[in-house]
């Protein structure tokens, strides 16, 4: 077995790389992800990941007025240095549009869904949702495998103090009048 030489481009440049450096550089493996200027890389995913982003896109898509859109596993530049790619987004509906667009903006995002892996399990309970609300954005929902079925929580930014403060825990059926109203059947999930 040979050895690959390290790729220079995996070396962090001085202070970190910055949200543009996901478009330029080379032979990034897809879902590459910045968080506090470290670049981070996705392991391989599990089937319930797949079928959790699947059911909620398609129930979020289904209940999204005409003024948003969902998208799914697209970058959110949040800062110099962050640049998340939430699960699930539903977005303002004049962000999108344009075919060539690698990312949004956190003022494009109402809501951001993280769906909680094993390798992810930190990052998606305790840092992304600290830089989601940072930087603005209403709502967050984590998702956690509960012997294969979805449990949600819902989770609403308070403008005062800039934190998520949780507002629901979802096991069977979901039902929110925010972003936008909505009903999901989380059980969907065995039908998927």
């Amino acid at each position: 077995m040979t050895v690959e030489p390290f790729p220079q481009w995996l070396r962090p440049p001085p202070g970190g790389f910055v949200a543009e450096d996901l478009d330029r550089l080379p032979d990034l493996p897809p879902h590459t992800e910045l968080i506090d200027g470290s670049l981070v890389f996705v392991s391989p995913q599990a089937e319930f990941r797949m079928l959790a982003i699947s059911l909620l896109e398609n129930a979020l898509r289904r209940w999204a007025p005409e003024a948003m859109r969902v998208r799914r596993e697209m970058t959110v530049t949040l800062g110099r240095d962050q640049r998340p790619e939430p699960d699930v987004l539903v977005l303002r509906a004049g962000a999108v549009g344009d075919p060539q667009r690698t990312f949004f903006t956190a003022e494009d995002v109402l809501l951001v869904v993280e769906v909680v892996s094993p390798e992810s399990r930190t990052r998606d309970r305790e840092r992304k949702p600290q830089l989601y609300a940072r930087a603005g954005i209403a709502h967050f929902w984590r998702v956690e495998n509960a012997d294969g079925r979805p449990v949600v929580y819902v989770y609403e930014r308070d403008p005062a103090t800039s934190v998520y403060a949780l507002t629901g825990i979802h096991h069977d059926r979901l039902e929110s009048s925010v972003p936008f109203a909505m009903e999901i059947d989380l059980t969907g999930i065995d039908r998927l």
